[in-house]
């Protein structure tokens, strides 16, 4: 029994070291340009493909990630986000976009898909002819707020809800992208004019006007953006940097972690893991959170 027991423990940390020492995942499919990402509550990473429409699996400590769900022939994937609690993995699906038109235009569907099996269950296209799915989160309330980039628009979603509403539709939010909930407060920025802004009230029937938050630098293509324990993590691939941001009275204060990314788009915190996309390398790179 003795033996049995050692040898268990000598698996369980080699299976330990084998995920700390793990730096980086990939694609399965060559130059997938991996656009966004998320990490589900076991470590599974999620990796959603520019190239094409489909979205990549790999396992708690796997270096590559296999293909999990395929929604081809549309164009290919933005957003994506594991919702554990209602054991869902929302997606960005483009079906199409325009590249000539100064904004992208674009015609996007909020697509959710069981996190385990990857079987459909949200099929929902954003309003107005032209939109822009791009990236979303789970506010307090359990609702899904999106980002719609050429509609200078955050929607939302509520559970069980087959239809958006409006939470906030202003200019200064053209460009809106990266989007997360930090102390309760709604943030959104906007990758086109390197703002960033608090939605006021946003989980109330009537939020307030985007209020710009105040910088320490000028964000260079902002793009993904998540929190964790108090602090927002930022990915701008206009300067191959993350950073972690506070704010406080609508005034950031901004620590470099990591410098020397490849076009970083996305990004997730786990644990002490920092999941960052290097979209031009075709790479989630893990970064230790300080």
């Amino acid at each position: 029994m003795k033996k049995i027991i050692t040898a268990a423990i000598i698996t369980l940390l080699a299976a330990s070291t084998a995920t700390f020492a793990q730096t980086s995942v990939s694609p399965s499919e060559a130059e997938s340009r991996p656009e966004n990402m998320a990490v589900g509550p076991d470590g599974t990473l999620y990796i959603g493909s520019q190239k094409d429409a489909r979205i990549y699996r790999a396992r708690a400590g796997q270096a590559v990630a296999e293909q999990f769900i395929d929604m081809r022939p549309s164009a290919f994937v933005l957003g994506v986000l594991a919702d554990g609690a209602s054991n869902t993995l929302w997606a960005c699906e483009m079906v199409s976009m325009n590249r000539g038109s100064p904004l992208l235009k674009g015609k996007g569907i909020l697509r959710g898909f069981d996190l385990a099996s990857g079987a459909p269950k949200v099929n929902i296209p954003l309003p107005e002819e032209t939109n822009i799915c791009n990236d979303f989160v789970v506010g307090p309330d359990k609702a899904l707020y999106v980002a719609d980039t050429s509609n200078a628009k955050i929607l939302r979603l509520r559970p069980g809800a087959t239809s958006f509403e409006i939470v906030s539709h202003n200019s200064a939010l053209f460009g809106a992208d990266g989007i997360t909930f930090l102390d309760g407060q709604l943030y959104v920025n906007t990758v086109w004019a390197g703002g960033l802004y608090r939605i006021p009230d946003a989980t109330s029937a009537k939020a307030g006007a985007p209020v710009q938050v105040q910088t320490p630098r000028v964000l260079k293509s902002p793009d993904g953006m998540r929190a964790h324990n108090g602090v927002m993590y930022l990915a701008e691939s206009g300067n191959g940097t993350v950073s972690a941001i506070t704010v406080k009275n609508d005034v950031a204060t901004m620590k470099t972690i990591k410098t020397g990314l490849e076009g970083p788009c996305a990004l997730e915190p786990h644990g002490k893991t920092l999941w960052v996309v290097e979209r031009p390398a075709h790479r989630v790179t893990a970064v230790p959170i300080p």
